[in-house]
């Protein structure tokens, strides 16, 4: 199913339009017991899409339709000097609009009967705000509500989402419904086909276990379709850790072959229910380190990961490619030093291109500020005086003076605007 039905959609020389000013009318096309599809405007659709809306020219570029948003608010950011809601449907590019529903680990109580009535208005009021945008294709109804580290079995959450989404669809009957989980255990699936009937489509965050999600959806018995709503990298949480707890973070090229490897598993295993999936981050954060979900860097260039979805999404690489940063080769890696002595480390790294390569190396401070489901962190320190000298792939740089946990990053920039990153941990004493 998975070869027929990706080159079908591949192959589909006209796009749903977009017309502005009008409305979009989406439907979820399913059979009993059969595949489903999207159907936009009359057409069929296939998600190539990613979480975020910055950089959007670019997804137009490698190839991508669609982005997802966590709060409706997005919808009314700038991007090249235009509202994103607009941007978007002048360039041809959907948008599942997330309405955030809030998170008892943020201190709401689903049994308050006072904070479930105001939830209720405030989604109702957001649907009718939005919902004749021309780029709407669905609404992202509550992101990860359940927790993320949670079983998902607590059925007052998944209850109140399905009087939720009677809410939306009240309102507006032209736009499928979608939850987003963490996850795809068993328990959570399980409750959610039970307690909320309504659901049109369901969403699913994985990492590490992403490429298996078609595959566990459709053994604890999940019919109706389902998106791959954040993937890419193997998570902070998933990882090897050093001896004094620092996870350690593959290098962008690695985590590209993560990518496409992901989005090709999934669609295969998902047995025609996948409607498609958003690549995570189509931007840059910091979440354990700078580097750790961003497909770009924070002033702007691409990395792997961009070239992989091209790939998936496409078929064909973009014309100049970032460079490939195998490893970072140190005495220091996953040891521990002494502090303020001279120590070196080269990079393993290929330009597909030959492009002449920009190295900068800075040794920063591990993350103390750790949260949980993707909530904002703070930056840690950096250390740019520590580095003494730079010799192409190679550098020459000083340990901290003071004890602790540190990683030595490297960015590669090409001139292209492309990049590649590594990072190692090391500990001083």
């Amino acid at each position: 199913m998975f070869s027929t039905k990706l080159v079908i959609l591949s192959m589909l020389a006209v796009l749903p339009t977009i017309h502005a000013g009008t409305s979009s009318k989406v439907t979820v096309d399913q059979q009993p017991g059969g595949e489903a599809s999207l159907i936009v405007n009359s057409q069929p659709f296939f998600i190539k899409g990613v979480g975020g809306y910055q950089y959007l020219d670019t997804l137009k570029e490698m190839g991508g339709d669609s982005i997802r948003t966590w709060s409706p608010e997005a919808i009314d950011e700038t991007i090249n000097g235009q509202r994103v809601g607009d941007y978007c449907a002048d360039n041809g590019i959907f948008i599942t609009l997330g309405i955030w529903i809030a998170h008892e680990r943020h201190g709401f109580n689903y049994s308050d009967k006072k904070m479930v009535q105001e939830q209720r208005d405030k989604v109702r009021s957001i649907v009718r705000k939005y919902k004749d945008e021309p780029a709407l294709l669905m609404w992202g109804l509550g992101n990860e509500m359940e927790g993320p580290t949670n079983d998902g079995a607590d059925p007052r959450i998944w209850k109140e989402l399905n009087e939720l989404a009677k809410i939306v669809k009240q309102e507006d009957p032209n736009h499928p419904v979608m939850t987003v989980i963490a996850g795809a255990g068993t328990t959570k699936v399980k409750a959610v086909k039970q307690y909320y009937p309504e659901i049109d489509v369901l969403g699913v965050n994985a990492y590490g276990g992403a490429a298996g999600v078609g595959a566990g959806l459709v053994s604890s018995g999940w019919e109706k379709p389902f998106v791959l709503t954040e993937f890419g990298p193997v998570g902070h949480w998933e990882v090897r850790h050093t001896e004094w707890g620092a996870p350690i973070e593959a290098t962008s090229l690695a985590k590209a072959a993560s990518y496409f490897a992901t989005q090709r598993q999934v669609m295969e295993d998902g047995q025609g229910l996948c409607l498609g999936s958003y690549a995570f981050l189509w931007g840059h954060k910091q979440e354990t380190t700078a580097t750790w979900y961003g497909m770009f860097l924070a002033s702007g260039e691409r990395l792997s990961a961009v070239d992989a979805m091209a790939y998936a999404w496409t078929g064909e690489f973009p014309a100049n490619r970032a460079p490939k940063l195998k490893q970072i080769v140190s005495a220091i890696d996953e040891k521990r030093v002494a502090g303020g002595i001279t120590e070196s480390a080269e990079a393993i790294v290929e330009d597909p291109d030959g492009d002449p390569l920009d190295y900068e190396w800075v040794v920063v401070a591990e993350s103390t500020d750790r949260r949980e489901g993707g909530d904002d962190e703070a930056a840690p320190p950096s250390f740019p005086g520590l580095t003494l000298s730079t010799d192409g792939n190679r550098v020459t740089f000083k340990t901290p003076r003071k004890s602790g946990p540190y990683r030595l990053f490297l960015t590669i920039r090409d001139g292209h605007g492309n990049a590649a990153t590594a990072n190692i941990p090391f500990y001083v004493n």
